[in-house]
This record gives structure tokens, C-alpha cells and sequence, in this order.
């Protein structure tokens, strides 16, 4: 192998650690080939490359069987399960004893729905984001409601989202709170959760510490009904939902995953660019089990996170198979003039879902049932937005939906 190419490939392996997959795929092919690299792709190299560029582009299918977890660990990690009533209430006293002093939001009008969209800041010793908060208006003191987290993906911010997802008008319906972090460019150039360092995928520290204190702090203020706190999340805030319900399953009652992967599926960028491929984890047995109620979607035809990470992210789950004396149930559907689906469902003996498993054929990258209002939506449904609040406010209680 020459310099030239010596050269090439080490300037590929930087563009590919960015996440400019297109541009490393193209240079890799022209050194290959023996042509000379394009002034664009040249340029680009030269430059200092962002380490947290954003996590996007189209994976490539390899024929490879996906590896089997040690079980010695799997067991180990199966130790996140849901607290009783009496350990959450000395989780919330602590907290309140330790939070900081809160910047009070101000307020802003939402054109989605009749309610209060204010934003606000949230810091500890962890850092410090911005967040938006959609406040019902049947909202009145001393009134205990639920409160929905929603993490946005890669280059989105609150408002964005909100509009994408329509999840204010539902919650203004359902009379629930809906919750906003916003992920800053200093914390990532691409405003992507940083789902993939291992420094944000454990408790009290990082990215997971600061989402969990911005959550309590809210519910604290406005009297949340501590039961019933939810996180969901697109792309990498679905990665970032399912890290939340690892490393705090005594915070959020349920999660909901939208084109997105199980906690702890990659540890850096390289093994992030894996998973997303639908290869496995680097590390045999590192991604934890939880027992957090899961609800998720993916397009079978997504080519930024393959849909093999939806199904991961069910069997990571200790409810899967539907848990002792529980059964698994599938059914195919259509929204109307839209997408095809199949839906599979986790029971428990008693009849109540655990688990949804949403596969959306033909859907792609995109939040399914959304608005073109915002971005990375995909409105030829199903409505993941109204699903997922079916799903968290009671409907997994139903013996049939």
C-alpha cells in the first residue's frame, strides 16, 4: 500500500469518526480505484474535524448473526427494577433537599396548542441546558398531573419537535405536561444526546444526571404526580430514553423509543456508526437489561438506525417473551391511507401490556403520525405521539386494546 493511500485512508477514518459517512465512503472508493480525491472531500479533511458532528447516514447490510449476551451479566443488570412507593418518595426528598436554587421559566405562547409553552434553564453540578415546558390549561395549584420527557434528535431544538410530534395538542386533550431538555451545540456540535459515551450512560453523572435533576425540578414545582413521569425520544433522544430508563427506573414509569437503541449499545463513535449499522455491540454482554414498561417504533426501511435495534431494545427487556405466565400476541394493521404495521404485544398473566413493539413497513427515519410542521416526521402514521400516550397514561392496563 502507497503513502497516497496510507493518506487517504487515514483521512477517511476521520471523516467516518465525524460521522460524514458519505465523504469517507467516496474516498475510500477512489483510493481503491487509484483516483485522485475531489478538492471538496480534500478540503473537508484538511480541516479540524468536530468530534460530535451529527450521527446520521445510510448503513450498509452485513451478514452477520448478532452475538449472544453473557448471561452472567445479563442477570446482573436485571437488577434495575422498578422501587416501591416508599423508596421513591425518599428519592424525591433527597433530591429536593440537594437540587439547586431554579431559575424561574418564562413564558411564551405555543401556537400548537391552547396552553403555556415557557421556556426555561436547568443546572447542577452535572452542566446546565435549556429546556421548553408545556404547561395544560386545565392546569390548576395543587392539581397532581403527569408530565411527559421528550428528547428531540439530531438537529432539532423544542420548538421543532413539539411542532413535529403534535405532542402539546395531545397533552393539552389528555391534560399531561410535556417536558422539553434541549441539547446544546457546546455539548454536541449537532445538538445529538451524546447516547454513546460512556460518560452519559451512567447514573449521576453527565448527560443522564442533568436530564433526571431537570425532571424532578419540574415536577417538584408544579406538583407532578410522581407515578406517572414519562421519558420518550427520537433517534438519539429514543438512545438517550433508553439509557434514562436504565440508569433511573425509579423516575419514569414507562419509555417510549422512537428510531432509536438500547442503552449502552456502543461506548464511542466508531461502535455508535456499528450500531446503527445493526451490528453488535462491541463489548458481548454490556448492554444491561431493564424492566422499565417500553413501547417502540421503527421503519423497517430506516437507513440511518437499522430497525434490528427496535427489536433489541425489546429483548433487552426483562418483560420479554411476556415475563412469567405472559404471552406474546402480533397483529398487522394499516393507518389510514398510510403506512402498514405490525404490532406486537407483551402481556403479563394478568392481561396488562408491558411491552409494544411497532414495526412500520416502508417507514423510514422520520417520526411516524407527525406534522410537517417540524422536522424528521413522517405523517402517513401510525400516530406514534398518540400511541405513545395511550400507552403511558393507562392504555397498558387493557387485556385488548
Amino acid at each position: 500500500m502507497n503513502k497516497d493511500i496510507l493518506a487517504r485512508m487515514k483521512r477517511a477514518t476521520e471523516l467516518t469518526r465525524a460521522g460524514r459517512l458519505a465523504d469517507a465512503t467516496a474516498l475510500i472508493q477512489g483510493a481503491l480505484a487509484g483516483a485522485t480525491p475531489s478538492a471538496t472531500t480534500t478540503a473537508t479533511t484538511a480541516e479540524a474535524l468536530p468530534v460530535d458532528e451529527v450521527i446520521e447516514g445510510e448503513y450498509v447490510e452485513i451478514d452477520a448473526a448478532r452475538d449472544t449476551r453473557n448471561a452472567a451479566a445479563s442477570a446482573a443488570s436485571a437488577e434495575h427494577t422498578k422501587p416501591d412507593a416508599g423508596r421513591l418518595k425518599v428519592f424525591l426528598r433527597k433530591w429536593r433537599r440537594d437540587a439547586p436554587a431554579a431559575q424561574p421559566p418564562s413564558s411564551s405562547a405555543d401556537p400548537n396548542a391552547a396552553g403555556a409553552f415557557v421556556s426555561g434553564q436547568y443546572s447542577n453540578a452535572a452542566g446546565a441546558r435549556a429546556y421548553k415546558l408545556y404547561v395544560p390549561s386545565s392546569h390548576v395549584d395543587g392539581q397532581s398531573l403527569p408530565l411527559i420527557v421528550m428528547l428531540h434528535g439530531c438537529t432539532q431544538a423544542p420548538d421543532d419537535f413539539a411542532a413535529g410530534t403534535q405532542m402539546n395538542v395531545i397533552a393539552e386533550e389528555h391534560r399531561c405536561f410535556v417536558l422539553y431538555p434541549e441539547q446544546s451545540t457546546a455539548a454536541n456540535h449537532s445538538r445529538c444526546w451524546n447516547w454513546f459515551r460512556r460518560e452519559d450512560q451512567v447514573r449521576d453523572r453527565g448527560e443522564p444526571a442533568i436530564i433526571a435533576g431537570m425532571t424532578l425540578e419540574i415536577a417538584g414545582r408544579y406538583g407532578i404526580d410522581a407515578r406517572r413521569v414519562y421519558i420518550a425520544g427520537l433517534s438519539a433522544g429514543g438512545a438517550m430514553a433508553a439509557v434514562m430508563a436504565v440508569t433511573y427506573p425509579e423516575l419514569f414509569a414507562a419509555v417510549g423509543i422512537h428510531s432509536g437503541l438500547a442503552c449502552c449499545s456502543a461506548h464511542d463513535l466508531p461502535s455508535a456508526l456499528a450500531a446503527m449499522r445493526g451490528m453488535p455491540a462491541a463489548a458481548p454482554g454490556a448492554a444491561p437489561y431493564h424492566a422499565t414498561p417500553t413501547i417502540v417504533f421503527h421503519g423497517d426501511h430506516d437507513k440511518t438506525v437499522h430497525p434490528r435495534n427496535g427489536a433489541d431494545v425489546i429483548a433487552r427487556s426483562t418483560h420479554h417473551e411476556g415475563g412469567p405466565g405472559g404471552q406474546v400476541s402480533s397483529e398487522r394493521g394499516r393507518a389510514p391511507g398510510g403506512h402498514a404495521y405490525t404490532r406486537a404485544v407483551h402481556r403479563d398473566a394478568a392481561g396488562r401490556v408491558l411491552l409494544e413493539h411497532w414495526l412500520v413497513h416502508g417507514g423510514g427515519h422520520a417520526w411516524f403520525g407527525g406534522s410537517r410542521a417540524g422536522s424528521y416526521t413522517d405523517p402517513r402514521g401510525p400516530n406514534a405521539s398518540l400511541e405513545m400516550v395511550r400507552f403511558f397514561l393507562g392504555g397498558r392496563g387493557e387485556a385488548e386494546r
